[in-house]
């Protein structure tokens, strides 16, 4: 269980890179260079369906439809990660598809909140960005050190904010909602400010395992699969600091 925990991100997992290197040519492992480049494509497909989805709602008077899109995006993306995660081989194929049905997810989630509060989807993206290079110089400048210790903590809280988010869902079918923690007050803006910490953290457990893969010899498909594992973290934080803003002007 421990060996577990300490890989950080499920979708990130450091044995998901060893046990690769001498299978293939120099020429054909993972780079940093790749991967960011496939994390720049993934992300720019991710905003394009987004972008399609806010312009074909955000200007009308009803939203009729766009739960369709919500519930659509949201259960095909996780199909899609479920799969990718299971079979990496599959990353090169299947990452793109995840990134456009999330995009589908991002953007009617996005335009429901705009309009509830009018500003905040700029924000959230200016945050969620500000974050993420934010994180990756610190990272870079070896400011935080992904150590064993450090490692366990993030996987503990991120699994635990994983259990506390399906007690919410499952209790949600039954007419019961844990307490405070999704209301705009105290507890639940404190809720909210830990949830995008240990989200943000674990964006620095992914930069640290796709340096780990690249400096192994991994395959070259798993330049996708470490972009897909960036995007899915990425997701994660920006729907972390929607809620936050929203708290907020609650």
């Amino acid at each position: 269980m421990a060996n577990a925990l300490r890989s950080g991100n499920p979708f990130m997992k450091s044995e998901s890179f060893k046990g690769q290197a001498g299978l293939i040519d120099r020429g054909e492992t993972m780079t940093i260079q790749g991967t960011v480049n496939k994390t720049a494509i993934l992300a720019l497909l991710v905003f394009a369906s987004a972008l399609w989805v806010w312009y074909q709602f955000i200007d009308v008077e009803f939203l009729d439809g766009i739960q369709l899109y919500i519930a659509g995006g949201a259960i095909g993306g996780l199909i899609m990660a479920l799969i990718v995660i299971f079979r990496k081989t599959t990353a090169p194929y299947l990452a793109p598809i995840y990134a456009l049905l999330e995009g589908l997810f991002l953007g009617g989630i996005s335009v429901m909140m705009e309009i509830s509060y009018p500003g905040i989807v700029f924000q959230a993206i200016l945050l969620t960005f500000g974050i993420l290079f934010g994180l990756l110089f610190v990272y870079k400048a070896r400011l935080i050190k992904v150590t064993e210790n450090f490692k366990l903590m993030v996987a503990s809280a991120t699994i635990g904010i994983g259990l506390v988010y399906l007690v919410s869902i499952i209790g949600g079918f039954f007419g019961f909602q844990i307490p405070m923690i999704h209301e705009g007050g105290t507890v639940g803006i404190i809720f909210s400010l830990v949830v995008v910490a240990i989200a943000a953290l674990n964006l620095v457990m992914d930069f640290d395992f796709i340096e780990e893969a690249s400096e192994n010899g991994a395959p070259k498909y798993m330049e996708w699969y470490g972009a897909f594992g960036l995007i899915v973290t990425l997701v994660w934080l920006y729907i972390e600091i929607l809620r936050l803003l929203s708290k907020l002007r609650d």
